[in-house]
């Protein structure tokens, strides 16, 4: 029993990661039904920002800044250079190709995410970068009987928890997140209602990806390394949340992160390590088989 709520916890953790980037993805889905694989990459490009931030204010000891300071300054450069990059790529590769086929932009949308991981890798380095957590955050751990974690993780569930439930409130609960569920019922009605359509996506745009940046702080100072190719398969397993979840739904991205991420722990501590992967994506087979539309039922596209 103690290793099985050891794992759980561990679970909890690792989905609450793969909730924050689910986010992003059916923020943008409920908004223009368009699958950005480019997505996971934002997170990535957030990740070197903050880890360039870190190393500017940690190694080469620029000024004597306060850790609190300097977690904060990563949190802003990150997520505000993330959410400009999220409103570029809607800018210059969807918005033409938004009256498109549906492949278009998808295919745009891989192009993108390979572009982004060349970049990195060629101008910043093609080998794991560290992170300097040890100097920035506490590395305490803390116990609750036989279960432990530590504070970084304990902070990244918290986190994606505090974030879902505000992103929540922001789309139900206010004026702009009333125009954002109107441009996603349908956007030529919304037009006609007023509703700049274009502001409304571009803003859409860019919390998904400054969401994404905040993951990879949090990413960073959790495991303390990061890589051009982190996105890649953090992102599939996050897109595969959004949908367990039911992709365009808020709430369902975050409980579908979280039972991923769960999965994930309990098969890899019972079963093997090898097979975890196997496990996440018969698991998004099997829903798609039963419940095609997501564990909440349906898209907020079509809800709203």
């Amino acid at each position: 029993m103690g290793i099985f709520l050891q794992q759980l916890v561990n679970g909890l953790e690792l989905g609450s990661l793969y909730a924050l980037i689910a986010l992003g993805y059916t923020l943008i889905y409920g908004i223009l039904e368009l699958l950005n694989f480019a997505h996971g990459d934002v997170f990535m490009v957030g990740a070197f920002l903050a880890a360039g931030v870190a190393a500017l204010l940690v190694h080469n000891e620029v000024a004597a800044v306060p850790a609190g300071i300097a977690v904060g300054l990563m949190l802003l450069v990150a997520m505000g250079g993330a959410g400009l990059l999220g409103v570029g790529i809607e800018r210059v590769a969807y918005r033409p190709l938004r009256n498109a086929s549906r492949l278009a932009p998808l295919i745009t949308a891989i192009g993108v995410s390979l572009l982004l991981e060349s970049a990195v890798q060629v101008g910043v380095s093609p080998a794991p970068v560290l992170v300097p957590s040890n100097a920035l955050v506490p590395q305490a751990t803390i116990h609750l009987g036989s279960i432990e974690s530590p504070l970084t993780g304990v902070l990244l569930f918290a986190a994606s928890l505090a974030l879902m439930i505000g992103l929540d409130v922001f789309v139900f609960r206010t004026r702009f997140g009333s125009a954002m569920r109107a441009t996603a019922q349908d956007r030529e009605a919304a037009t006609f209602m007023g509703i700049d359509v274009d502001r409304v996506i571009m803003v859409t745009f860019f919390v998904a990806s400054a969401l994404a940046g905040l993951g990879g702080v949090l990413f960073g100072l959790r495991y303390a390394s990061i890589d051009f190719f982190m996105g890649y398969l953090l992102g599939i397993k996050a897109f595969t949340a959004a949908v367990i979840g039911g992709i365009g739904n808020i709430r369902g991205a975050m409980v579908g992160g979280l039972l991923l991420g769960v999965l994930e722990s309990l098969s890899g501590g019972f079963i093997s390590t090898q097979f975890q992967d196997t496990f996440v994506f018969l698991t998004l087979i099997l829903v798609l088989l039963v419940r095609p539309q997501g564990l909440f039922g349906q898209p907020l596209a079509d809800r709203a």
